[in-house]
């Protein structure tokens, strides 16, 4: 990732606390994603406007665009893949044409992880007859660390590690969770950047053709 310097310096000569310079400066560590955009937002706000507005601005950078770019490969084929699941079970395009992938990635440090593993594991045994298939895809993580978190936390979903998966590397990230919906053509269907909840998780399913008969949580 590069930090731009002009804007770096720029925001050290303003008027402003130490620790609000070091937050603001995080504006500009974004990959390539809307970095004129921002340059440009925060000059007119510090200008015009307070801190906190600064701070809206760099929601909206880091988040915002990041989602907005996330969300324009709907409809594109799925990107060429191939993992192999702790168990050694193996997995690429082929093998999964004619049903619905539902990629999870994932850290044992994410608290939202925790929070919507239920969901998805629930998930996994709903919809099996329907042919969804769920890879949770540790990122970035060794594998007797992963091994121990699941010894304390079982999950009900194939997991895959990040040595043993390329899809790691294309999906790595910042925060977590992410998931990515690939439809029975080998498509991807829907996706979503970050905890959304039951209702959200079943909306993405419903994008690949899955329908549930059960009530929706929140």
């Amino acid at each position: 990732m590069q930090v731009l310097e002009f804007p770096g310096k720029f925001i050290l000569q303003q008027n402003f606390p130490a620790h609000s310079k070091i937050i603001l400066r995080t504006v500009y560590t974004v990959k390539g994603i809307g970095s004129m955009l921002c340059d440009q937002l925060l000059r007119a706000i510090v200008s015009r406007m307070k801190l906190r507005l600064i701070c809206a601005a760099m929601v909206f950078c880091l988040v915002a665009l990041p989602r907005l770019a996330f969300a324009s490969d709907n409809g594109k084929p799925a990107p060429r893949f191939n993992a192999k699941t702790t168990s050694g079970e193996t997995f690429n395009n082929a093998s999964v044409k004619g049903k619905v992938v539902l990629l999870q990635f994932w850290t044992t440090w994410c608290p939202y992880c925790r929070g919507e593993q239920e969901i998805v594991d629930r998930m996994q045994k709903e919809f099996a007859d329907q042919g969804l298939i769920v890879l949770a895809i540790d990122v970035g993580e060794s594998k007797k660390k992963v091994k121990q978190y699941l010894q304390e936390n079982p999950r009900a979903v194939r997991i895959v590690l990040t040595e043993d998966t390329n899809l790691a590397a294309m999906y790595a990230a910042t925060s977590y969770p992410i998931y990515v919906v690939i439809d029975r053509d080998g498509n991807i269907a829907d996706q979503m950047n970050g905890a959304g909840g039951e209702r959200r998780l079943r909306s993405l399913l419903r994008e690949a053709g899955l329908q549930s008969h059960q009530a929706e949580g929140r």
